[in-house]
């Protein structure tokens, strides 16, 4: 994508609705749903929702894998115990999604997997379907972290907070 059409979704693009599309009460479930998932496998999950980037951030080159590199770094996602963290990091200006796994999950997914989850998000919200497509994003994670890092029914410390963060 051409960096002068970035700078204008950076610019326009409805950026202004992140509060209008994930409101307290969706961020709620989707903590609750981050939770639930948590205890069946031994993964840490974690969403990020950024509205855009600033237009000198765009105009500098950075795109949404590196910022969500950035954030997965920020947010200590990388600092788990087992290296198990997965960041999903949606840039609603652009329409990306971005999954960034630790070490110890990505050597185990696929990027084809990764892909297929940021695709049933992209066409959820696509549809408006904001709520459907991160909790379905999130759902669909699990899955991932179920089949690859299964639980063995102890619990375990939940080592990142569940509630999803926007910036």
């Amino acid at each position: 994508m051409a960096r002068l059409q970035r700078l204008l979704m950076n610019l326009g693009e409805g950026w202004f609705q992140l509060h209008r599309r994930f409101p307290a009460g969706l961020l709620d479930e989707i903590a609750v749903a981050v939770a639930d998932g948590e205890r069946t496998h031994r993964g840490e999950v974690r969403l990020v929702v950024e509205s855009r980037l600033s237009p000198l951030a765009v105009l500098a080159g950075l795109d949404s894998p590196t910022r969500a590199r950035q954030l997965f770094g920020q947010f200590g996602i990388w600092d788990t115990e087992h290296n198990n963290g997965v960041l999903l990091y949606v840039l609603l200006a652009e329409h990306r999604i971005e999954v960034v796994a630790d070490r110890g999950i990505a050597r185990r997914v696929a990027s084809d997997e990764w892909a297929e989850v940021c695709a049933h998000m992209r066409d959820a919200y696509a549809r408006g379907q904001w709520r459907e497509g991160s909790l379905r994003g999130i759902a669909d994670v699990h899955a991932l972290l179920r089949r690859h890092f299964p639980g063995d029914g102890t619990p375990r410390p939940d080592e990142l907070p569940d509630r999803p963060v926007l910036l």
